[in-house]
C-alpha cells in the first residue's frame, strides 16, 4: 500500500524544508519579502510601517514599527498556525536583550560568565585591553594544552562572543590562528604543467602569465578606472585597527566607543 501525505510528517528528512516553505509562503501573502542575504529573515514594508521577522527552526523573533502592526502580524500567524506568544524577547541564542529608552541593548554577560567558568578564570582580575600591543602568540610559547578539544571549544565560544563584542576580534583571531596542526615538512603539490612548476620557483613574468599580474594588482586596476579611491587617514582615526592589532589602553577604549560598545 502506498500513501500520499497531505502535509509534512515530523521526522522525515523533507519535513524541515516543507515546514519552512509553508511558513514562508504564508508570510509572502501577508506582504513580507524574504531577505536575499538571509533566507530566515523576512521584511515587511508598507508606507511608513516596517516589520522584521526572524525564523530560527520553530522559534520566531518579531519586531515592528508600531504596536498595531505587531499585533496584526501575531494575530494573522496564530490564525494560520498553532503557536504561543511568549511576550517580549529577553534571551536569544546566548544574547540578552534589554529594552532601553533609546532602543535595545544587546549583550552576552551571562554567556561571558559561563565562558570564564568553563575556563576556570572566574577569580582572575579584568584587564583594560584584550591583547598586548607587542606580544604575539607562537606555537612554541609554552607546552601544548592538556585538552585540545576543550581549547577548541573555548576558542569557538569566544568567536561567538564577538557578535556583541567586536572589540575582542583581534585577540580571538590570535587564539584561532594556533588551532591548526603545524607541519614538519612542506606540503607536496603535484602539477602536470612544467611551466607552472618552473614559475613556482622562478617567478619570471612571461607573455602568457600576464593574467597573474592582473590579479596581483587588482586594487591598482580599480583605482585606475576610478572604482576605488585610496585616501590617507591618520593613525589616531583608523578605527579598523581594533580588529587587526593590539592597542594601548586609551586608544582601545576610544576605538571601542566608536563601535557603540558600552562597559558595565
Amino acid at each position: 500500500m502506498v500513501c500520499r501525505l497531505n502535509k509534512s510528517l515530523y521526522g522525515l528528512k523533507q519535513a524541515p524544508r516543507a515546514s519552512y516553505s509553508r511558513f514562508a509562503t504564508f508570510l509572502v501573502t501577508l506582504g513580507f519579502t524574504e531577505a536575499k542575504s538571509d533566507t530566515s529573515r523576512f521584511v515587511y514594508r508598507h508606507g511608513d510601517e516596517t516589520a522584521y521577522l526572524l525564523l530560527y527552526v520553530d522559534d520566531i523573533v518579531l519586531t515592528a514599527s508600531s504596536q498595531h502592526l505587531l499585533q496584526w502580524i501575531i494575530t494573522s500567524l496564530q490564525q494560520e498556525f498553532a503557536m504561543k506568544d511568549l511576550g517580549v524577547l529577553h534571551h536569544f541564542l546566548g544574547v540578552t536583550v534589554e529594552p532601553r529608552p533609546s532602543g535595545l541593548l544587546l549583550h552576552q554577560r551571562q554567556y561571558t560568565l559561563d565562558i570564564l567558568e568553563r575556563a576556570g578564570m572566574t577569580d582572575r582580575n579584568p584587564c583594560s585591553t584584550p591583547v598586548d600591543t607587542q606580544a604575539k602568540i607562537s606555537e612554541d610559547a609554552g607546552p601544548p594544552v592538556a585538552d585540545p578539544t576543550a581549547y577548541r571549544s573555548l576558542a569557538g565560544a569566544l568567536q561567538y562572543l564577538t557578535f556583541t563584542r567586536p572589540d575582542i576580534t583581534y585577540a580571538v583571531q590570535q587564539l584561532l590562528a594556533e588551532l591548526h596542526s603545524p607541519l614538519a615538512k612542506s606540503t607536496l603539490v603535484y602539477c602536470d604543467n612544467v611551466s607552472a612548476v618552473y614559475l613556482s620557483t622562478n617567478p619570471v613574468q612571461h607573455q602568457r602569465t600576464k593574467h597573474v599580474e592582473i590579479d596581483l594588482h587588482f586594487v591598482r586596476d580599480r583605482v585606475t578606472i576610478g572604482d576605488v579611491r585610496v585616501l590617507h587617514v591618520p593613525t589616531t582615526s583608523q578605527f579598523a585597527d581594533i580588529f587587526t592589532k593590539g592597542l594601548p589602553s586609551a586608544t582601545f577604549s576610544e576605538f571601542r566607543s566608536s563601535l557603540n560598545i558600552t562597559s558595565g
